[in-house]
């Protein structure tokens, strides 16, 4: 398959990549063909399906990227590490890393059958289903963040010291790569938050981006399944991880999808405090200190992942039809954020 068919919706394999994932991926009979999901704002996302089985298989974008971006090769290392950790991830198959074979890096992992949840508010369900399925998010997190990567041979997969500090002058940089109109909300939390740096944290597995829409869950039961999209992760702070996984609190509706403007008693959804409480409950933390820094610079972060997501929608790299819509949101979200940091000075 060349690069000129290989974003088509529906996409036979060449003859080399029918070869290579014979001989890479156990099992495999094809032919096989590539059926692209709606979803996914960075690597392209797609389920390859044969007469007998389907898996998913994720790709770079083509064309000159951003350093350090669309990283599929350790999205592929942290998934394998976790086999056998009781993490909920999906299996791993193979890695291609010959852009011969399909136009760009790209591995194979296996389908997993569940739910995904768009929608924070879970419409159709009751406030007690609703209430299982954060807990059961929840508890995802923190099985996340109560496994030492050095258990797991994740030891080198980042530095953990000075991981805040360095986070923040990364999504300065990459802010800046895309960054277009001024945004006077960024470039505040720009100056803030170096100066406001919290203490290290035992390193973590930092998955990067935990959003609910991130998870499968069982096809019945309230329980998370497999953790999607690995590509931002490393190894870090977890309250860092945390504070993004719960943004959704603070940011509202119709902005990105957020609850701070919703009645959660009536939905049944646990606000900020008690969601909290529970993960400490699970990971043994006494508390979180300097919260609002956190969700300062977790909002920084996605106001530049989202930047990002703009300027390929303006360069014709995004395999997201709304890149364009979603990528205007980074600007409201920094001013959220900057809001945040400054009620913490």
């Amino acid at each position: 398959m060349g690069a000129e068919t290989a974003d088509d919706p529906n996409t036979a394999l060449s003859a080399v990549a029918e070869q290579w994932l014979t001989q890479a991926v156990p099992g495999y009979e094809g032919p096989g063909r590539l059926e692209k999901f709606g979803f996914g704002q960075s690597n392209p996302t797609f389920r390859l399906a044969t007469a007998t089985k389907s898996y998913v298989l994720r790709r770079k974008p083509f064309g000159e990227l951003l350093p350090k971006a669309h990283a599929i090769e350790r999205e592929y290392k942290v998934l394998k590490a976790m086999e056998g950790t009781g993490i909920p991830a999906p299996r791993v198959y193979a890695l291609c890393e010959d852009p011969a074979i399909l136009g760009a890096a790209f591995y194979v992992m296996e389908f997993v059958e569940g739910r995904i949840f768009y929608d924070q508010t879970l419409p159709g369900m009751s406030p007690a289903q609703r209430n299982a399925i954060f807990d059961a998010m929840n508890a995802a997190v923190a099985k996340l963040h109560s496994v030492d990567p050095a258990d797991i041979g994740l030891s080198d997969y980042g530095r953990p010291d000075a991981f805040i500090e360095r986070q923040v002058a990364l999504w300065t940089r990459q802010y800046r790569a895309s960054e277009g109109e001024p945004k006077p909300a960024m470039e505040a939390l720009i100056d803030w938050l170096p100066r406001h740096l919290p203490p290290e944290q035992p390193a973590r597995i930092f998955h990067g981006d935990l959003r609910l829409d991130n998870m499968i869950f069982h096809p019945t039961e309230p329980r998370v399944i497999a953790l999607l999209d690995w590509e931002l992760s490393t190894i870090g702070d977890p309250f860092a991880d945390l504070a993004y996984h719960l943004l959704v609190w603070r940011v509202p509706r119709d902005l990105f999808r957020g609850l701070s403007d919703l009645d959660l008693g009536a939905l049944g959804i646990p606000g900020e405090t008690e969601y909290l409480q529970r993960y400490c409950q699970r990971t043994g933390c006494e508390e979180i200190p300097h919260w609002n820094f956190y969700l300062a610079f977790s909002l920084f972060r996605i106001a530049a992942i989202l930047q990002g997501v703009w300027m390929r929608s303006q360069t014709g790299q995004s395999s997201a039809e709304d890149a364009e819509e979603t990528g205007a949101k980074a600007g409201p979200l920094a001013e959220i954020g900057w809001s945040i940091a400054s009620q913490a000075t």
